[in-house]
């Protein structure tokens, strides 16, 4: 009775089940909140992943506990550390634009944030560069030449931006 005296309205209790438009909802707050599409199609994956991996099988609830399993199966797969990382950052993510949304109760937002990533250890993978490697690329063109300042100017935002080419590509300079 005094809701209807004050006039305000109760807010419907947070969900705990996400069915797919939840998740679907929640996952679309969370794309349009990167303003990166390499971050967009990062999250996209990983978010499509778990939903294609929590929804056919009937789950109590999204809580820390499901996101826990999650990262064994993540593991389990022999993913690297910082792959089954992005994946549960996504799910944090997930979980805090769903419970912005009125999707999910925020204690269980904040259990799944406390879910613990993989420890990285050992050696970086792929093709990285030392730092005399990044010298000499940085020194090869001529700088006699005006093609060579341009050539050694590109370098120096690669290198000391961590550029990858299409970034280097699509980078803006008007103010």
């Amino acid at each position: 009775m005094a809701n209807k005296r004050s006039g305000r309205k109760r807010r419907p209790a947070p969900k705990t089940v996400l069915r797919l438009p939840d998740l679907d909802q929640a996952k679309s707050a969370v794309l349009n909140s990167l303003s990166s599409r390499d971050a967009q199609r990062g999250y996209r994956h990983s978010m499509d992943e778990f939903i294609e991996w929590y929804c056919p099988e009937p789950r109590l609830s999204f809580n820390r506990t499901v996101v826990v399993r999650y990262r064994m199966h993540l593991e389990s797969r022999k993913l690297a550390p910082g792959t089954v990382n992005l994946r549960l950052g996504a799910m944090r993510r997930l979980a805090y634009e769903a419970a912005d949304c009125g999707l999910l109760s925020p204690d269980l937002a904040s259990g799944i944030r406390r879910v613990k990533g993989v420890k990285k250890l050992g050696v970086r993978l792929g093709n990285w560069l030392t730092a005399e490697q990044g010298e000499t690329l940085w020194q090869s063109p001529d700088t006699e030449r005006l093609k060579g300042k341009r050539d050694r100017a590109l370098l120096a935002v690669l290198l000391a931006c961590g550029l990858r080419r299409h970034e280097a590509v699509e980078l803006n300079f008007t103010p």
